[in-house]
């Protein structure tokens, strides 16, 4: 049921007339419906959409697990197009973390970086929890899409899951009771914000962000630059009006070496033609940076249509 309604979703953003074009359909994985993947996901595709007539390309957002998820169903043809996260993406194109079993994955395009996704770690009051070392001993959920990053974090800091009473991984759509009813202490994200599952914990009970700072992080930082020291914005969520230091990664879009290039040349400039529309569809948008945007975070070669474009328009030499 919730595909359906995600290419639902997509087939209204971007219904028109194609006349005699052929309309060829482009599935985008995205994320879950309470994440920030998802609706960034329907937002890069109504872009595609909105110049149907033109090109007879529909791309269509597809609800998925995530990072990981996307990049098993780009590698298995299941998706044109993904979003994932750039330590996601290195690991896929090396064959390392998540993807060790399988082996580097050679055919992984990059096509562009998005918004920076901190890692995000979400208390209650009353918890316990201030700090980054108040987390041992605590319950905490980590889902699958965070747990290369936190896993870097916990290596550095000599962690191990024995640290904590219990690693869990609610589902995000439950996040909120899970948290506010007791049964976890804290839970780690990875997310680009305003982030729906954060507003929805704030809105039904006195969340907190914990920073993410010290030696253990900055060493992270310096050892792959698909890693960068960021900050949560203030004023974003009820209660938290402070800047919130910590890191994170970035989200990328990235393709398969065999998605035509005149497809993967048409969503990249539907994307970045209207880029004055496209920081305003999303809040995650909203601080997208053009030159990053091509260059941050991209381990996987850039896809001859994505750089084709940048080269038409001097971005690259």
């Amino acid at each position: 049921m919730i595909r359906i309604i995600a290419f639902l979703t997509a087939l209204v953003l971007g219904a028109s007339s194609v006349g005699a074009i052929e309309a060829r359909l482009v599935w985008m994985g995205t994320g879950s419906v309470a994440g920030v993947y998802f609706p960034v996901g329907v937002s890069l595709c109504r872009l595609v959409n909105q110049t149907r007539r033109e090109h007879g390309i529909r791309c269509a957002a597809r609800v998925t697990e995530g990072s990981v998820g996307n990049l098993a169903g780009l590698r298995g043809g299941g998706l044109d197009l993904a979003l994932a996260q750039s330590d996601s993406q290195a690991d896929a194109w090396r064959g390392t973390g998540d993807f060790a079993d399988d082996g580097p994955d050679t055919a992984l395009r990059s096509v562009m970086s998005l918004h920076a996704e901190p890692l995000t770690i979400v208390t209650r009051q009353g918890s316990g929890i201030a700090a980054l070392s108040d987390l041992p001993g605590k319950r905490i959920s980590v889902g699958s899409g965070q747990r290369a990053l936190m896993g870097k974090l916990m290596a550095g800091l000599g962690w191990t899951e024995a640290t904590f009473a219990a690693v869990e991984d609610v589902p995000p759509e439950d996040l909120d009771t899970a948290l506010c009813g007791g049964s976890i202490d804290a839970f780690v994200l990875a997310i680009g914000h305003p982030a729906l599952v954060v507003q929805e914990v704030t809105g039904l009970c006195d969340a907190v962000l914990v920073p993410v700072t010290g030696p253990a992080v900055e060493a992270v930082i310096a050892s792959d630059p698909a890693y960068f020291a960021t900050v949560i914005p203030g004023g974003l969520y009820r209660g938290i009006p402070a800047d919130v230091p910590t890191f994170g990664v970035g989200a990328t879009v990235v393709t398969r070496a065999d998605v035509p290039e005149e497809v993967v040349y048409t969503v990249t400039r539907a994307i970045f033609q209207d880029f004055d529309t496209l920081v305003g569809l999303n809040p995650a948008l909203g601080t997208l940076d053009r030159d990053q945007m091509i260059r941050r975070g991209l381990t996987a070669p850039l896809h001859p249509g994505a750089e084709r474009y940048y080269r038409e328009q001097g971005w690259l030499p």
